[in-house]
């Protein structure tokens, strides 16, 4: 078979050229289609499917987490139930507005009790924190290592949340020290809202 050359070639008279010419014409021509197609219509719509896939990816996520709580939703109720006992203890064992003048006279017997001498026991203001009331208590006080051990261990015993804060100790000599540290109790402010009704 003769390959023709280009110049022999009618380009306005398609059909008389030779076979091999219209089989690359047409080549050319689907191919041309097809990538103009791509970049017309395929292109964008790729970019939708790829934003389609992310979000199905992150709905079927956000599904899962639901789906597990909504699973364990008994569970979760009977935790809120213990959650709500446990705070519920926890609130009561922080004085009322009328039991802080207790609670200042059983801190200071037990320090007696344990053999402790007060230099300093000074009730500051009440703080506000959040939903709750900060009450320090500044006390400095001489006795031995195991009194202050004794001390402290009767404090945390106290049917009411007593914290302690800021500990330091000194050696006085012949086996006594003295002993700075502040201690801090909590009170609750719905109380008054539930007293008040």
């Amino acid at each position: 078979m003769e390959i023709p050359s280009l110049s022999d070639i009618e380009f306005n008279e398609p059909g008389e050229w030779p076979q091999l010419f219209k089989i690359l014409a047409v080549l050319l021509l689907c191919i041309t289609l097809l990538v103009a197609g791509y970049y017309v219509i395929i292109k964008d719509k790729t970019i939708e499917l790829e934003a389609a896939e992310q979000k199905e990816l992150a709905l079927k996520q956000e599904f899962e987490k639901k789906y597990a709580k909504a699973v364990n939703l008994e569970a979760y109720k009977e935790q809120m139930v213990e959650m709500r006992v446990a705070f519920s203890s926890m609130l009561q064992q922080l004085p009322r507005k009328s039991e802080v003048a207790d609670l200042l006279i059983d801190i200071s017997r037990t320090g007696l009790v344990n053999g402790l001498e007060f230099e300093l026991f000074k009730p500051a203001g009440e703080r506000p924190v959040d939903f709750y009331a900060e009450l320090p208590i500044q006390m400095k006080v001489t006795g031995s290592y195991h009194q202050f051990g004794e001390f402290v261990g009767a404090i945390a015993a106290l049917p009411r949340i007593v914290t302690m804060h800021n500990l330091t100790m000194k050696p006085l000599g012949s086996g006594l020290m003295t002993m700075d540290i502040t201690a801090k109790t909590y009170r609750y402010f719905d109380e008054e809202i539930e007293e008040n009704k």
